[in-house]
């Protein structure tokens, strides 16, 4: 339990022993710093609760309050809001118990084991920029689960097993068409033979299959037979397939890796779809499958719908299984692998539909238990200044990789230390580019959509990943030069500056839990911002390292490590390395 609600349960004990008993209590920092920094309204509910004036129940209270030496400048405002400040020792001791263990500062909840499904990204694709926002808040919001004590796995969820890769192989026999996957006559072992193709090759034939099936009717009527022989594991195609998927899934660890995004589970829709079997054995037990067009569906319609909702598509007319029976063989395997309390879907809001068509279809099944969480977590978009979603200059999608070196380009010309070599700072840019990149993804509500501002983005100054990066690498080298004098324990607190910082830490769990319950990082990444903005106040204000009074001077320090440490901790949440130099 948290200091911030540890101080709470203790005020909620002089609520009782004032005559009242109050749930839930409420403490709140003030809008009126001259009044207090903390503000209980609790005597408002009370005075309904015991018929009687709210002004006679806070001052019932403040009698107690007085008694506490704990708290000081306590006060009445208006009908009954009691304000309280912490007394500068009490505010000494709690830096000092957080300085010990970081820990103290965070509510952890009861232990869930979470599924978190993220990333999306299809194989034989080029990663693009709407990979991003899935990525990027996927890893962050497993990292603070993670944080909060729960039992998270990340699942890639890869895209391996719809039309797209038949698409690619109908291409490849097309370029290729000798190649023994094709003959229907060859007896050997496919796992040793060479297939002529790099993942560059396969970025550039899926958008060229994918446009000339657009034209091409028989191009796609071949496509979608080479898709149903892959998911029948028809040898050949089933051998190339294998091949194409490990050519392409290194290339997107890569590019994950890269982002400082990382999973537990790599499954694609094919693991999920070993499942299929049971799965449809499950609906046609329970006599959910409807035959339509020669289609199966499910349909997924109540009587409280105030809007169409159209029947999940179980299996299409060809036998190819749906993109929505993928993810409810999804759901069935992780209940029979992982046996989730909750499984969190981070991917685009425009898909609300379908998630509200497969968590439907998984509940009318009993694929699990009523008690297990599916959440559909959606996201808006990045959008270029004209406010559409971001493209090239010539109206194509970019690629990941192209987005990521365009902040690069942008963060090594700002890199302007001349004692960096070469080769670091292209590292050190790296780096910071990434910060830039992940740091302006995450700072709106995740549900909004931003505009991409590459020169904004990369700005040390402002509220930008650079701009924390680069105050936390300043704190890290102010305790090196210091690392000579003492930095054991916080004396004093020495002006309104450092009370600022120190309520500011103190309202680090409020923030953490707000973020995790909203599922979105904003509230952190604003948090970071604003912590560090007061420390580089503070540090302008003070001169650490020549202060003469050594009590004081221990406690900047100490202050300046804690500063650190939380920054360090929550950039680790947001997905951002730090680097040595800038």
């Amino acid at each position: 339990m948290s200091i911030i609600k540890n101080i709470t349960k203790e005020l909620e004990n002089i609520v009782k022993q004032a005559g009242y008993e109050v749930d839930n209590l409420v403490l709140q920092p003030s809008g009126r710093k001259d009044l207090g920094q903390y503000q209980l309204n609790d005597a408002m509910p009370l005075a309904k609760k015991y018929g009687k004036n709210p002004r006679m129940i806070a001052e019932d209270i403040v009698k107690i309050l007085e008694q506490n030496s704990r708290f000081t400048n306590i006060n009445i405002a208006g009908p009954g809001f009691i304000n309280i400040t912490l007394t500068d020792e009490y505010l000494v001791e709690l830096l000092n118990k957080i300085a010990a263990n970081i820990d103290e500062n965070i509510d952890k909840e009861e232990t869930k084991k979470i599924v978190i499904d993220y990333g999306g990204a299809n194989v034989a694709k080029a990663l693009h920029v709407g990979h991003l926002r899935s990525a990027n808040i996927g890893e962050a919001l497993k990292r603070l689960a993670k944080l909060l004590g729960h039992d998270v796995l990340g699942d890639a969820h890869l895209g391996d097993y719809g039309r797209p890769l038949g698409l690619v192989l109908r291409e490849i026999k097309e370029r290729y068409p000798n190649l023994e996957y094709f003959d229907e006559n060859y007896t050997g072992d496919f796992s040793e033979v060479e297939l002529p193709i790099t993942n560059e090759d396969l970025e550039i034939i899926y958008p060229y299959a994918s446009n000339k099936a657009k034209e091409d009717e028989q191009y796609l009527e071949d496509a979608r037979d080479i898709t149903l022989r892959i998911q029948r594991h028809e040898k050949g195609y089933y051998d190339l397939w294998k091949k194409v998927v490990d050519i392409s899934k290194e290339d997107i660890k890569e590019t994950y890796a890269a982002l400082n995004v990382f999973f537990e589970i790599w499954n694609g829709e094919s693991d999920e779809m070993e499942y299929f079997d049971e799965l449809k054995q499950i609906y046609e037990d329970k006599n959910l499958l409807v035959e339509s067009e020669g289609a199966q569906i499910v349909e997924v319609a109540t009587e409280e719908d105030k809007a169409p909702m159209p029947p999940l598509i179980f299996t299409r007319s060809n036998g190819v299984a749906s993109y929505e029976t993928t993810d409810l063989a999804a759901i069935y395997e992780r209940k029979i692998n992982f046996n989730p309390d909750e499984i969190w879907y981070v991917v685009d809001g425009r898909q609300s539909l379908h998630f509200e068509q497969t968590f439907r279809a998984a509940r009318k099944a009993d694929l699990v238990s009523d008690n297990v969480v599916l959440e559909h977590i959606g996201f808006g978009t990045m959008n270029g200044k004209d406010g559409k979603p971001f493209k090239t200059r010539d109206g194509g999608v970019l690629s990941l990789k192209s987005l990521m070196n365009l902040v690069y380009n942008e963060t090594y010309s700002k890199i302007t230390n001349e004692s960096i070599q070469e080769q670091e700072k292209e590292k050190v840019a790296k780096t910071v580019a990434v910060a830039a990149l992940k740091y302006a993804d995450l700072l709106p509500f995740r549900g909004t959509d931003y505009i991409f501002e590459l020169e904004k983005f990369a700005d040390l100054e402002g509220k930008t990943g650079s701009y924390i990066l680069y105050s936390t690498i300043r704190m890290k080298s102010l305790l090196a030069k210091a690392s000579e004098l003492k930095q054991e324990k916080m004396q004093l607190i020495g002006g309104e500056t450092e009370k600022e910082i120190a309520l500011t830490i103190l309202s680090m769990p409020t923030v953490l839990t707000k973020a995790k319950e909203a599922r979105s990082l904003n509230d952190i990444a604003e948090y970071l911002y604003k912590l560090t903005s007061l420390y580089n106040k503070f540090y302008s204000e003070n001169k650490v390292l020549v202060e003469e009074n050594q009590q004081l001077q221990e406690s900047w320090l100490v202050l300046t490590k804690l500063v650190y440490d939380i920054n360090i901790l929550l950039l680790d949440v947001l997905g951002i390395k730090v680097p040595e130099k800038m």
